[in-house]
């Protein structure tokens, strides 16, 4: 739960064949070159087989192996967005994605894919050199149809599979031990587990795979063509295509190796039914799909929507479409670039690329729009229903990207505004403010954007995004503008979400005059209109203000209101947000019982909607109030876990905030000169965001009176300031562990003193009879107590739950030393002893 897991890879459909001699050497490359790029014609298996070297290199690199897919961007932001999301980072409001991701690298030993890069190769040789200068600890693996070389690199040409040779005066080899044959082999099988061959027969396999020009794509779907056809029957009708005039480039000349796989697919394409033959074309629109998607967008007359199934069937039996996964239960499929390269150029000979490009494009608009109006509705709906839309936005995100683009292409400014108008939403919720507004800008741009009737709420969407990325001026700028013109048309649902909009950006500001305005007008307009959802909003913006100009109780009314609404409809992203919002109001007043209470729900809140920006802010509160309450172990617990995924997460303000309150909890302790270092390790941190700064040593500039010692402190303080966050938050882990140990006891003075310190010591570990693991552990604690009661070893603890194996041996200590214990097998008698193991 607080740590992501060490891949993305995607699970293949099918099995990986042959390239044992490549696999061997690539893995050797890798340990030498930080930098290798799997260069080679479509169809050759780069991405196959990069995958199958990042499953084989995890050891090799402690912070994970991760791919991004480069397929369809044009942009660095693009980059830098796919390798953020690949990597599990998240933007940082008010920097560039850019920083963001190269600062989150920057100590990570991890090996990332770029994948498809051919199309944007100086983008991604810009990125990539950077990310190798900055980042010493990167290793880059590229695929691409042209050689891209970074510094210091390697350009790997994929050769295509081994085919049987015969050596000279030497007799025929076995063909069935060719890589090329097996590929064969094990796709035709996979459709068929009884298809075999006779030696006859396995010479036409041989034949087939050298047609193919050793193109594994090509043997693929060969392959999965033999059980319907015989080798020998498909050696027979490929030879005869290909020496088919319509198929070769001149009287004479032979077909270059390059080139054969768009023949093969022809091949193939002409034996498929008609039906077949126009589902394919079709499905070439998407970047991936489920079966209600295709019969949604592909279906008509021609092709009925009852023999998509079917179809689609034929289709993966045929090696022409993959299985990537499963959706809410549904299958997803996909199109290998090459075979969809192929489709895409038969749906346009066909005349129908822009009428199924329109089709996909409504029905985008209707699945997002359904996610805006799910998302923002008063009506109460359980929140599994209302996240589905937003889950499945998720899912089709690369087809989103690609109907965007398509509107843009092709000057379409309104049906494009009014999707990323609905997209608003999801970019804002899973932080994705900059592409967000990449595309606005992009579709705002468009020569017929200003007279499109969704302009005025494009710009109130993108005056949203202005909001989070704390942009304040431009968002107010838009925002004037997208009122003005709502007011105007009269879209009053419009005018309820811009004030509201203009309301927050006013209290960030501290125009508090302005803000109070706007608020009330909005919960007047709200309330009238019965909107709950816009109500909430009012309510916990109104709180924020009152909050500022420090009536406290006000604020906690007002929140508690807000709560009431969105609790009501059952609305949990909302729920969290203004969860966080009263515990820092709280926090701020000193009602330390509330801001624990508000952040504890706000974490599990966070955690079920997967928002781990979030989630970190509120680890880190919650060890903020531990602290104050005197409850330092929980202190430490919570708050080395919130700096650590802020870090991972690349939240530097976040993680400076974090370092700051360790050092005060240290300082307490008297750890004061690994306090300094932290407290001026984070002052560097915001000095670098731009972020108001204090002088040394803050926050400890009252602590010491004594000039001597006080000069002390400002030293380790100026310490701190050079060490970068990786190494700041690597000697806070250091210090967290410290700081859990008791202190040392002094030396009992005589015999009463030493009976005292017995009687305190046997306080501070209660019965195992009396106490309950509820009583005395952590939520964390509880969970790994549990697991250890089952038998499982810290680092099966570690996968179970996504910690690191340190953290759940530390915490493990840590129940032992909270009661007393020595061993698991003691932990494991408390846990079943009160009947918690469940």
């Amino acid at each position: 739960m607080t740590a992501p897991a060490r891949h993305n890879l995607p699970r293949p459909g099918t099995g990986f064949v042959g390239r044992e001699r490549d696999l061997s050497d690539l893995l050797r490359l890798l340990g030498s070159s930080r930098s290798v790029t799997l260069c080679g014609s479509d169809g050759l298996g780069k991405t196959r087989l990069a995958l199958r070297v990042a499953e084989q290199s995890t050891v090799s690199f402690p912070d994970g192996v991760w791919i991004a897919d480069l397929t369809d961007a044009g942009t660095a932001l693009e980059v830098h967005a796919r390798v953020a999301n690949a990597v599990g980072v998240v933007e940082e409001p008010g920097q560039p994605m850019s920083t963001t991701v190269v600062e989150a690298l920057r100590s990570r030993r991890l090996l990332l894919i770029l994948d498809a890069c051919e199309h944007i190769a100086d983008v991604v040789t810009e990125v990539g050199e950077v990310l190798l200068t900055e980042c010493p600890a990167v290793t880059v693996l590229l695929t691409s149809r042209v050689p891209i070389r970074l510094s210091g690199g390697t350009v790997w040409r994929v050769p295509p599979m081994a085919l049987p040779v015969a050596p000279r005066n030497a007799p025929p080899p076995d063909p069935a031990g060719a890589e090329a044959v097996r590929l064969f082999l094990d796709r035709a099988r996979a459709r068929d587990p009884r298809f075999t061959v006779s030696p006859p027969e396995l010479e036409s396999v041989a034949v087939l795979c050298d047609l193919a020009g050793g193109v594994p794509l090509g043997i693929e779907v060969l392959g999965a063509s033999a059980p319907g056809t015989g080798p020998d029957a498909l050696a027979e009708g490929l030879r005869a295509h290909l020496a088919s005039p319509d198929v070769r480039p001149g009287p004479g000349q032979a077909v270059a190796r390059s080139e054969v796989l768009p023949l093969v697919l022809g091949f193939v394409y002409a034996n498929l039914t008609e039906r077949q033959r126009l589902l394919l074309c079709r499905l070439s629109v998407f970047r991936g799909w489920d079966l209600e998607l295709a019969e949604q967008v592909c279906a008509d007359e021609e092709l009925p929507e009852t023999e998509i199934l079917d179809l689609l069937t034929s289709l993966l039996n045929r090696s022409l479409i993959t299985v990537t996964g499963e959706f809410e239960g549904r299958v997803r499929y996909r199109l290998p670039e090459a075979v969809r390269g192929f489709a895409r150029e038969r749906l346009a000979a066909r005349g129908e690329a822009e009428r199924f490009q329109e089709r996909l494009f409504a029905r985008m608009l209707r699945l997002v729009e359904d996610l805006g109006r799910r998302l923002e509705s008063s009506q109460a709906m359980p929140w599994t229903e209302r996240d589905s839309g937003r889950q499945r936005v998720i899912a089709e995100f690369s087809t989103l990207r690609s109907v965007l683009r398509w509107a843009h292409e092709h000057g379409a400014a309104e049906p494009g505004l009014r999707l990323c108008v609905s997209l608003v939403a999801h970019w804002v919720s899973h932080q994705c403010y900059s592409e967000g507004a990449h595309w606005m800008d992009l579709l705002l741009g468009l020569e017929d954007a200003a007279k499109a009737p969704s302009r005025a709420r494009a710009l109130v969407g993108r005056a949203q995004l202005a909001r989070v990325r704390r942009d304040h001026d431009r968002a107010l700028a838009l925002g004037e503008e997208g009122l003005r013109l709502c007011r105007d048309a009269g879209d009053d649902a419009f005018v309820r979400t811009c004030l509201n909009l203009l309301a927050l950006v006013e209290v960030r500001t501290r125009a508090g005059d302005r803000a109070a305005v706007r608020v009330e007008e909005a919960l007047r307009l709200c309330r009238d209109a019965g909107d709950l959802w816009g109500e909430a909003i009012a309510l916990g913006t109104r709180a924020a203000l009152v909050a500022q100009q420090g009536d406290y109780p006000s604020a906690d009314h007002h929140y508690n209101a807000a709560l009431t609404l969105l609790r009501g409809i059952d609305h949990r992203w909302g729920v969290g947000v203004i969860l966080i919002g009263q515990a820092g109001a709280a926090e701020a007043n000193g009602d330390l019982m509330t801001a624990d209470r508000c952040y504890r729900e706000a974490l599990d809140t966070q955690r079920l909607i997967g928002a781990v920006a979030e989630e970190a802010r509120c680890m880190s509160g919650i060890g903020r109030v531990a602290h104050a309450q005197g409850r330092i172990e929980q202190a430490y617990d919570y708050l080395s876990e919130g700096l650590g995924l802020s870090h991972s997460t690349g939240q530097r303000a976040e993680a400076a905030r974090t370092l700051t309150a360790l050092a005060r909890v240290a300082f307490a302790r008297n750890q004061r000169e690994s306090a300094c270092r932290l407290a001026g390790a984070a002052m560097e941190v915001r000095s670098r965001l731009g972020l108001p700064t204090h002088p040394a040593p803050w926050p400890f500039a009252d602590q010491e009176r004594v000039r001597r010692r006080r000069r002390q402190l400002v030293g380790w303080w100026e310490q701190g300031r050079v060490l970068d966050l990786a190494e700041a938050v690597r000697e806070a882990e250091r210090l967290s562990e410290e700081g859990r140990r008791p202190p040392p006891r002094r030396p009992s003075g005589g015999r009463r003193g030493g009976t005292r310190a017995k009687r305190a010591e046997a306080a501070a570990a209660p019965s195992p009879e009396s106490t309950s693991p509820q009583q005395r552990l952590t939520r964390r604690e509880l969970e790994i107590a549990r697991l250890v009661s089952t038998g499982k070893s810290n680092p099966e603890i570690a996968r179970t739950l996504f910690i690191t194996p340190s953290t759940a041996a530390r915490h493990v200590a840590n129940i032992n030393r909270k009661m007393g214990f020595h061993s698991r097998t003691q932990i494991t008698a408390w846990i079943e002893r009160h009947g918690t193991s469940g």
